[in-house]
């Protein structure tokens, strides 16, 4: 009995056993199966980028380094690269001789009448010829002739130098080099100086302003503009490209044909609240026969004094537009109170003339000159200058 169940023990325990081996076995199977696709560590994953070498520790860190400096870094704050304006007086020194060249051949004219051998009254004729076409005026002209025919007689030398002496003495005195003519453009205690620019259409307004800004900023004064010419396309644009290369900001309208009144008001303010030095003001062209125009120029003039007097008011007169200037400085003056001239293109012409002819019957004297189309070739209007210019 004791050997039966002794048997039946054995053969339990053998079972075991063997069931034991036999999932022992069948594990190991299905590993082995599951991991059949081995393959060296170093070799890359399915779709990994392959290094072509290895990367040591500290190459790694090189590497991570490279790619910070390489990634983006959010957009680059560049410094706009402003213009350096060249100062007033070595403008005018630079811009004499291309003044001369124009109108030398008023002086040489003059000179050459006033050296002949025999003084004659067609001499004379000649002489008030050449004055009369080169505008300055019937009775400025009238006025130069009588005093060089008084003195020619009293002198009776025909010595170039002192007919060059003479002369020079009877068109300095009728350009009149005892005229205030600088700008008012000084800050006052508590508000800037206020500059209101005007003329017809094509003199080149807003182009002056640019250069005026220019002198302005070139003298370390503090400019803002305002671009009150509102009909024109693109005047706005025009205004803001100029003052931008100097670092002035301009006040304009987003609206197409807005009120001009209006703009030059908030350019005003604007030029109060930031304390600013010289506020200029940017206006349309019109014609001096157009009254609805002329009469908003007024307006235009009447709103910004609600905040601030008008320093000073420029008008821009094409210097090759001779008499017909005239007729357009007498008009504006009578809606705007014209402070001073500004005579564009005089480097285009032989009517320089119209210098004396302006500041005669107006009483207002030319302040600055026009050149040339450079942004540099605006220059306050020297009298001494101009007279030796035209005498060469």
């Amino acid at each position: 009995m004791n050997e039966t169940w002794l048997l039946v023990l054995y053969i339990v325990v053998g079972i075991a056993v063997i069931g034991s081996l036999l999932t022992v076995f069948l594990k190991t199977s299905r590993n082995r199966s599951k991991y059949s696709d081995t393959r060296d560590l170093n070799d890359p994953a399915p779709g990994s980028t392959v290094l072509d070498e290895p990367v040591s520790g500290s190459d790694l860190l090189e590497d991570i380094a490279s790619a910070e400096d390489e990634a983006p870094q959010g957009p680059a704050v560049t410094t706009p690269t402003l213009d350096r304006p060249e100062p007033p007086a070595g403008r005018l020194q630079r811009l004499r001789a291309r003044l001369a060249k124009s109108n030398s051949s008023i002086g040489k004219g003059l000179l050459a009448l006033l050296s002949s051998d025999k003084i004659d009254e067609s001499v004379w004729d000649e002489v008030e010829e050449t004055l009369l076409l080169a505008d300055i005026g019937t009775e400025p002209t009238t006025q130069l002739v009588d005093s060089l025919r008084e003195r020619v007689k009293v002198m009776g030398s025909r010595n170039a130098e002192e007919v060059r002496g003479m002369l020079r003495e009877e068109l300095l005195a009728l350009v009149d080099p005892g005229m205030d003519r600088s700008l008012a453009v000084q800050r006052h205690d508590n508000r800037p100086a206020v500059v209101l620019v005007v003329g017809v259409n094509g003199v080149g307004k807003t182009t002056t302003v640019g250069k005026l800004a220019r002198v302005l900023v070139a003298e370390d004064k503090d400019v803002l503009l305002g671009a009150a010419d509102t009909f024109r396309a693109a005047a706005a644009e025009q205004l803001s490209t100029w003052g931008a290369r100097v670092g002035v900001p301009t006040v304009k309208s987003d609206v197409d044909g807005a009120d001009p009144a209006s703009v030059a008001f908030e350019a005003v303010k604007a030029g109060i609240e930031q304390e600013v030095d010289v506020v200029m003001i940017d206006t349309a062209g019109r014609l001096q026969n157009k009254v609805g125009l002329m009469d908003e120029l007024g307006k235009v003039k009447r709103v910004i004094e609600k905040q601030t007097q008008v320093d000073e008011v420029l008008l821009v007169l094409d210097a090759t537009t001779g008499q017909n200037g005239l007729n357009q400085a007498k008009v504006f003056s009578e809606v705007v109170d014209i402070t001073g001239i500004v005579l564009t293109k005089l480097d285009g012409t032989a009517k320089g003339g119209i210098v004396v002819a302006i500041q005669k019957s107006m009483g207002v004297p030319v302040k600055l000159i026009g050149l040339g189309e450079g942004a540099d070739d605006l220059a306050p209007f020297d009298a001494e200058q101009f007279v030796d210019a035209i005498l060469n």
